[in-house]
C-alpha cells in the first residue's frame, strides 16, 4: 500500500578508484552522498545524463555493487553491510530489467527455458507440467503468446525481447524492480506499449519501481516522484506532476529545456538557455555546487559550498542555494 516505506538510501557514496591512487584525489565519485526513499507501490523515477550515477545507484541497490559507504535499508535490512550469503534469499525479491535485454540472455536457450530458470531457482519441486503452467502465465502477463516459449532471443523482435526480459524479472516473484533505461533503445510506440504494460503489471502485482532514465519527459510518464541527478548528486526530487508546472533547479530547467519542441520559435527560445559546454567527468568535478560551472545564476557561495538537499515544502527538495521555500508551489 502506497505510503509505506520500502527502500530507503542514505548518505550513499560509491567511488572507483583510479590506476595507482586511493579513495581520495585520483577517485571517480559516482555516487556521492545520497539519500532518497521510495514507498511500497510506488514508481521512483532517477533521471540525468550519461555518467551522472544513476545506474550506479541501482547497481548499489541492487548490490552488484558494495558501496564504498552509506546504507540501503530494504523493508529494515541494511543491504549495504550484508555478505553475499545473507543476500542470497534477499535477491529475488529485488529484481532488474536491462536496457539491452539481448544481451542478458543465453542465445542458446529458449524464451520457455529462460523462464524455467527463473521460475525453479527458489528452490521449490514442481512438476513439469506446473512450470510449462507457469512459463505461459508469465508470458501471457507481459503480453506474449504462450507459442513463443519455444522461440530464441534472435527470433524476436526487440520490443517481444523486452517483454521477456520482463516475464523473467516477474518470474522470480518480486516487490522491487530496478528499470535501467528499459525503454531507450525501443522505437518511440513501442516505448508507449511498454511504459503502459509496466503500468498495468504495477497494478495487477503491486510492484514498485525504480525507473532509471536520461529522458525525463518519458519518466515523467510512468513516475510518481522524480529524482533528477547530476555529477553524482541528487539536486532535485519533487511529484512528477510538478516536473514541468515547477522545476526549481537550474540543471532540472536545463533537462526539460532539451526535449524537442514542435514550435521552431518555442524551439528557439528553449535552446537558448542550453549551457555549450561539455559535462565534466566525475573523477574531475568541481568544488561547490557541481553545476555551477554551467549555471547561468552561479554566485560566489556556488563556487564555495556545496548546497544541501533542503525539503522547500509540499515535497520538493532541491540542492540550491538560491532557491527558496516561495518557489515550491501545492499543485
Amino acid at each position: 500500500m502506497l505510503g509505506d516505506k520500502l527502500l530507503e538510501v542514505r548518505n550513499l557514496r560509491m567511488y572507483f578508484r583510479a590506476a595507482g591512487s586511493g579513495f581520495g584525489k585520483g577517485s571517480a565519485k559516482a555516487v556521492d552522498d545520497i539519500s532518497f526513499s521510495v514507498e511500497k507501490g510506488q514508481t521512483f523515477g532517477l533521471v540525468g545524463e550519461s555518467g551522472c550515477g544513476k545506474t550506479t545507484t541501482g547497481k548499489c541497490i541492487l548490490r552488484m555493487n558494495k558501496p564504498t559507504s552509506g546504507h540501503i535499508f530494504y523493508k529494515g535490512q541494511d543491504l549495504a553491510t550484508m555478505t553475499d550469503s545473507q543476500l542470497k534469499p534477499i535477491r529475488r525479491q529485488i529484481q532488474l530489467i536491462f536496457q539491452d535485454p539481448y544481451g542478458s540472455f543465453d542465445p542458446r536457450q529458449s524464451a520457455g527455458a529462460i523462464l524455467k530458470d527463473a521460475i525453479t531457482g527458489d528452490g521449490k519441486r514442481r512438476t513439469r507440467m506446473e512450470i510449462d503452467a507457469e512459463v505461459s502465465r508469465y508470458l501471457e502477463l507481459v503480453e506474449l503468446l504462450p507459442s513463443m516459449a519455444d522461440r530464441y532471443p534472435h527470433e524476436l523482435s526487440g520490443g517481444q525481447r523486452q517483454r521477456l526480459g520482463i516475464a523473467r524479472a516477474l518470474a522470480c516473484n518480486p516487490e522491487l524492480i530496478v528499470c535501467d533505461e528499459p525503454v531507450s533503445a525501443l522505437d518511440v510506440s513501442i516505448q508507449a506499449q511498454i511504459i503502459n504494460l509496466f503500468e498495468d503489471l504495477k497494478a495487477k502485482l503491486g510492484l514498485t519501481y525504480i525507473f532509471i532514465a536520461h529522458d525525463i519527459a518519458v519518466v515523467r510518464h510512468i513516475a510518481d516522484v522524480i529524482a533528477v541527478m547530476y555529477l553524482g548528486h541528487i539536486v532535485e526530487i519533487m511529484d512528477a506532476k510538478h516536473i514541468f508546472a515547477n522545476p526549481i533547479h537550474p540543471y532540472t530547467k536545463y533537462l526539460l529545456a532539451a526535449i524537442p519542441a514542435a514550435d521552431h520559435a518555442e524551439e528557439r527560445e528553449r535552446n537558448g538557455i542550453l549551457p555549450n559546454d561539455d559535462i565534466p567527468r566525475p573523477g574531475n568535478a568541481p568544488s561547490g555546487c557541481p553545476f555551477h560551472p554551467r549555471c547561468a545564476h552561479a554566485a560566489e557561495s556556488c563556487r564555495q559550498h556545496r548546497p544541501e538537499l533542503r525539503d522547500l515544502g509540499y515535497g520538493h527538495f532541491v540542492a540550491c542555494h538560491m532557491a527558496t521555500a516561495s518557489d515550491a508551489m501545492d499543485k
